[in-house]
């Protein structure tokens, strides 16, 4: 790469991870100023709270991606116009597409690290910021209680829960009925079911189990009884934030089984699929409208091309979020949802482009 390019790619990369490490920890402030009375009330162990932070961090990293992308590119670029260096870039017989290698440059390892972010390390972080939550900041309140669960485990295998707390790996009311074709074979039911993570078993109370045989009924009852059952307590239902927890992999084949089973959030699950990959995209989107809105140098200076990527950022955001709720609650379909806005942005940073280059 030639002078120009490195100039501008280390002003792009610069101003980005900047702004990052000026946004994170006063988002951590924020976060710790509302949750300090709760953590102090619970007592939440020291080593506990760095691990939420560090999952905190990577967490709204991943999600904030685009926008510290968008505004970084335009406060440099912007700082460049001001200061008459593009024009002086233009002038020495650099054309505008040229100019934009750079830019592109950094946008692309952006991207990389965005997409190994949102498939690796983000569904880790997910996972330990979600559970500090519920763990300690929700004690008592049966957020994450699910009533009437019905799962068909496969072609024979049915499940039945009043009550699933996920958290607590416990159902109440349970019953598990294996079929042969059309004909129920056995049926198990217990008052409350309990799995023992550490000795990888099922406590049921009240257990009951029901054999059908050709000559008569065979029932085996126990106050409490430890067994091993086909499936994973984490079956009944998943937690609303488990997508969010899985790799790339994982993610699809959950989805897939989710599919078969019926499940409806199955949405929800397509919609975090989508978004590992439509984020990192949004980056080359978003860098090409920074460069467009702030490349020319403006009477107002560098306060107008904020105010105008800042009114650009909340517009994206705003279509996001509205448009994933709508496929989270409604058979909106989530691959419009999640690519709708990187086309119409898309489209706009061609128009926006085609006009700074003239």
């Amino acid at each position: 790469m030639k002078i120009l390019d490195w100039y501008i790619l280390k002003r792009y990369l610069g101003t980005f991870f900047t702004m990052i490490l000026l946004f994170i920890p006063i988002g951590i402030i924020v976060d710790l100023s509302e949750k300090i009375d709760n953590m102090l009330e619970h007592e939440v162990p020291v080593k506990a709270v760095i691990q939420y932070y560090l999952d905190f961090t990577i967490y709204f990293a991943n999600l904030l991606f685009p926008l510290f992308v968008f505004l970084s590119v335009i406060w440099f670029t912007s700082k460049l116009a001001n200061k008459t260096e593009i024009i002086a870039f233009l002038s020495s017989g650099v054309s505008y597409w040229r100019f934009l290698r750079p830019y592109i440059i950094g946008a692309v390892i952006i991207c990389l690290g965005a997409l190994a972010l949102g498939l690796f390390l983000a569904p880790k972080a997910s996972q330990g910021f979600n559970e500090f939550k519920y763990q300690y900041l929700k004690k008592g309140k049966k957020v994450q209680e699910t009533r009437n669960v019905y799962r068909q485990l496969n072609d024979s295998i049915f499940l039945y829960a009043n009550n699933f707390e996920p958290l607590k790996k416990s159902a109440t009311n349970f019953t598990l009925e294996y079929f042969d074709g059309n004909r129920l074979d056995t049926k198990i039911s217990a008052r409350r079911i309990v799995f023992i993570e550490k000795d990888s078993v099922y406590e049921m109370t009240d257990f009951v189990k029901r054999t059908i045989l050709k000559n008569g009924d065979k029932i085996e009852k126990a106050r409490k009884k430890d067994t091993v059952l086909p499936f994973n307590i984490d079956e009944f239902t998943p937690v609303t934030y488990v997508a969010e927890t899985l790799n790339y992999t994982e993610l699809n084949e959950f989805i897939e089984k989710e599919s078969k089973r019926g499940s409806s959030d199955i949405n929800r699950y397509k919609v975090v699929a989508y978004k590992r990959w439509s984020i990192p995209i949004s980056t080359f989107i978003l860098t090409i409208i920074g460069v467009a809105v702030s490349s020319m140098k403006k009477r107002g200076g560098m306060g107008v091309n904020l105010a105008v990527g800042i009114s650009l950022a909340f517009v994206f955001i705003f279509l996001d979020k509205v448009l994933g709720t709508m496929a989270n609650q409604s058979d909106f379909p989530p691959i419009i949802a999640v690519w709708f806005p990187n086309i119409t942005f898309g489209v706009l940073a061609i128009y926006l482009l085609y006009n700074a280059k003239r």
